[in-house]
C-alpha cells in the first residue's frame, strides 16, 4: 500500500439532478479494468471492504437479495435490497445506481447516489474519494479506504466539499448538523 499521504484527488467533476429535497449526484469514471472485475468490486462484500464507504454482510451480485449495510462510521444498519443485478451493467440497491459500460478494455463506471440536498456536496466529496481508492485497488496500487470521519478529516475532502457545494449552488454543510434555532 502507497502512503496515502502522496494522495492527491482531483477537481471536483460531477454533475447533479434535483428533485426536491433528494438530489442524485452523478460520478463518472474511466478504470482500466474489464466490467467483470469492475462488478466484482462492486458486489463482492470482502472487496468492499477495501474502498466503499459502507460494508454489507453478503454479495450484491442478485437481485432479490437483502443484505444489512452500514455506513463507516455509524453505529446504526439498515436493511438493502438489490434492485437489480444484470451483471456486468448496471447494479441498483438502497439509494445507489451503478452502470458499467465496456470502453475498449476498460470500463466506463457511472454512479448515480441519491442524497439529501442540505449535505449533496459531502456526499459528492466522499463517493469522489471513495471512486478513486476503488481505482487504485482495481490497479494494484491501494491506498486503503478514507470513509465516514476519516474521510471528512482528510485534506482532499475538505477542498472537494467546497468545491462541490459551489459547483452544485449549496451552501457548505457544517456536520455535525446544527441545532435547530428556536
Amino acid at each position: 500500500m502507497i502512503d496515502r499521504e502522496q494522495y492527491t484527488p482531483g477537481p471536483a467533476n460531477a454533475q447533479v439532478r434535483k428533485d426536491g429535497e433528494k438530489w442524485t449526484v452523478i460520478l463518472v469514471r474511466e478504470l482500466r479494468q474489464s466490467p467483470e472485475k469492475v462488478w466484482k468490486a462492486l458486489t463482492d462484500p470482502a472487496q468492499l471492504r477495501e474502498w466503499a464507504p459502507f460494508e454489507v454482510d453478503g454479495s450484491l451480485d442478485t437481485a432479490g437479495t437483502t443484505v444489512k449495510l452500514t455506513w463507516v462510521g455509524t453505529p446504526t444498519s439498515m436493511p438493502a435490497t438489490v434492485k437489480r443485478a444484470d451483471a456486468p451493467k448496471v447494479l441498483e440497491y438502497a439509494d445507489l445506481r451503478w452502470e458499467l459500460e465496456a470502453v475498449g478494455s476498460g470500463t466506463r463506471l457511472t454512479l448515480s447516489a441519491t442524497i439529501d440536498h442540505r449535505y449533496v456536496s459531502m456526499g459528492a466529496a466522499g463517493w469522489h474519494i471513495s471512486l478513486d481508492v476503488l481505482d487504485r485497488l482495481l490497479s494494484g496500487n491501494p491506498i486503503g479506504r478514507i470513509a465516514g470521519g476519516d474521510a471528512m478529516k482528510f485534506e482532499g475532502w475538505q477542498r472537494l466539499n467546497g468545491e462541490y457545494a459551489k459547483e452544485f449552488g449549496v451552501e457548505v454543510p457544517s456536520w455535525p448538523p446544527r441545532a435547530a434555532k428556536s
